[in-house]
């Protein structure tokens, strides 16, 4: 076997350039899956998120390492439930304690890797589990009782992985003793995971009691399914019994996929002085690591199609990835649909308002009514037209109440449709988040149910800019023509707030004093203005002054609804057809790793 200090290639050119352009493809898919997020609280995502970081420390515990180091020796990972015997079994097939072995619990906290001293270059570095530190162990000369061998059970030390180097070791294969799959500390169940994950074949130690329990076959499924090797190692089996439990057992394995795997009995027997078992009670596990351990082919073997499995349930793992992405975005759209239709639903209550004759009541009607003292007005109206842009001129120049008080009204009475219909939009977009987890996270403890901080006096300002481009629509249209006279004569003012009226009942139907007052009096206005533009102009006045309002009533509601929208500005780091295209690309490794 070649040390890894040697650069001769192990094998034929072709293999190790495609193993080159395998770490190539590994590597794009770690920068990717440590760049994905999954923001949003959607049903699945903490799973999603939890496989990403699974498989960010396989990629870097065992994937990658092997593919860069095809010649290194297997990695087998002893794991299994709490008490079922691992450490026994470890100290079992190097002839003496090693590890610690007891009924306290858990015992394994700091796992330690047996190899042959041959192969120490292998595992000094951080070429496999990188995120574990190396602390060089060594063996007594007078061995220690199984209790008190091995690293003390420190929580501290669970950063660490003790190397030992022992001649029982065969060369070629690595034992890694793992903490409880089961156990009782949560950091020792997660490294357990981490080791398993890193293996190249698997040790699982159950005992006669509890070969059936749930946790130990959720591991050996996720074995099957990445087509790892795995040896079965049934502890503690009384002689009478031997026979019923493993034919029960050898039944399970093969219906949960697993009938290749290697099944060793071991029975019950005391252990000795120093906490070990007879030295036959291993020896066909032993044998069987000898065995593979000489066989480089048969290594070889074990190490591709231990990758092939694991890069193919990589590529599941990136497909479902990919799937959660698609739905975090789809949950993003609706999310932000969601919002854009109450704020468009708002904007659209409030262009009636502007156009069905409603805001030509009340405050608006009476101030405009004074502005035009309704008697002289509808007796002059009753004239025809020619005649009405002679005596209009002469009405004007007295002393009618102020226009300013017209253009107040119409401020207050806008404002106050425009801050209800913002509020009401808020309201909507607020309860549809809170009907949907991820829209609930996203608000958190924050209230958006109404209008923000100000915002009436922002659209105060907003209509009284829009007011003031109306008139300098009205000085613009009328300097430089033959009106300019009579325009003035009537004020800018008089003619921007008949302009206003026009404005919120041009759509209206109103056509004539018949429909009623407010349709009288927008009728008054349009009179005027036709009476100083000419009807041509009108509509065009009246249609720039409606779209410049709509325009800022938009703007308003845009900045409004921008308070829920800024919240869902957030990445899923990878677009989801890169992560599919990963996907692909891994499955197809998968048959040649």
């Amino acid at each position: 076997m070649t040390s890894p200090s040697e650069s001769s290639p192990a094998g034929p050119a072709v293999h190790h350039t495609r193993a080159a352009a395998a770490v190539d493809l590994l590597e794009t898919v770690r920068r990717d899956l440590d760049e994905a997020r999954l923001p949003l609280a959607l049903p699945g995502s903490d799973a999603a998120r939890l496989d990403i970081r699974n498989a960010l420390a396989q990629l870097d515990d065992y994937m990658l390492p092997r593919f860069r180091s095809l010649d290194a020796p297997l990695l087998a990972v002893v794991g299994g439930s709490t008490g079922a015997g691992k450490s026994t079994l470890v100290n079992a097939l190097v002839g003496h304690p090693v590890t610690r072995a007891g009924a306290i619990r858990p015992t394994t906290r700091q796992p330690i890797l047996l190899h042959n001293p041959a192969d120490s270059g292998w595992f000094e570095d951080q070429r496999v589990l990188p995120n574990l530190s190396r602390i060089r162990g060594a063996v007594l000369e007078t061995p220690l009782p199984a209790s008190r061998a091995g690293a003390a059970p420190d929580a501290a030390a669970i950063s660490s992985l003790v190397l030992l180097g022992h001649p029982a070791v065969p060369q070629g294969i690595a034992i890694l003793d793992a903490p409880d799959v089961d156990s009782v500390s949560d950091g020792n169940r997660t490294l357990a995971g981490h080791l398993l994950a890193a293996a190249d074949l698997w040790i699982f130690v159950t005992t006669a009691n509890r070969y059936a329990d749930a946790v130990p076959w959720k591991l050996l499924l996720d074995a099957a399914s990445r087509d790892i090797m795995v040896a079965v190692v049934l502890d503690r089996v009384p002689p009478a019994a031997e026979a019923e439990v493993s034919a029960d057992l050898r039944t399970m394995l093969q219906r949960e996929g697993l009938g290749a795997a290697r099944l060793f009995i071991i029975p019950e027997v005391t252990l000795d002085g120093l906490g070990m078992l007879p030295g036959g009670a291993v020896e066909p596990l032993g044998h069987w690591l000898h065995e593979l351990a000489a066989d480089s082919a048969g290594r070889a073997e074990i190490a591709r199609r231990t990758l092939n499995g694991t890069v193919r349930a990589l590529s599941g793992r990136v497909a479902a990835l990919a799937q959660a992405s698609r739905e975090q975005q789809q949950s993003r759209d609706v999310l932000a649909r969601d919002v854009r239709h109450a704020y468009q639903d708002a904007g659209s209550r409030i262009l009636d308002a502007t156009r069905d004759g409603a805001l030509l009541r009340g405050e608006v009607l009476a101030r405009w009514q004074d502005f035009v003292g309704t008697g002289e007005f509808f007796r002059v109206l009753e004239q025809n037209i020619g005649r009405m842009r002679d005596r209009m001129g002469a009405f004007f120049r007295g002393e009618p109440a102020p226009a300013v008080k017209v253009e107040t009204a119409i401020e207050t009475g806008l404002q106050a449709v425009i801050v209800d219909e913002a509020a009401n939009a808020a309201e909507d977009a607020d309860q549809r988040w809170r009907s949907d987890p991820a829209g609930r996270q996203l608000l958190g403890a924050d209230d958006l149910s109404g209008t923000s901080a100000g915002f009436a006096d922002t659209v105060a300002a907003e209509i009284r800019a829009w007011q003031g481009a109306l008139m300098e629509l009205i000085r613009t249209e009328g300097q430089g023509k033959r009106t300019q006279a009579r325009w003035l004569s009537f004020g800018v003012n008089g003619l921007g707030a008949a302009l206003m009226i026009v404005v919120f009942s041009m759509t209206a139907g109103l056509t004539g004093l018949e429909i009623g007052v407010a349709g009288g009096t927008a009728v008054v206005g349009q009179r005027l203005l036709e009476a100083v533009f000419g009807e041509d102009a009108v509509r065009r006045l009246a249609q720039t002054a409606r779209e410049d309002l709509n325009s800022r009533c938009h703007k308003l509601l845009q900045a409004e609804q921008q308070r829920f929208l800024d919240r869902l500005d957030v990445s899923t780091g990878v677009p989801p057809e890169v992560l599919s295209d990963h996907a692909r690309a891994l499955l197809e490794l998968a048959g040649t790793a």
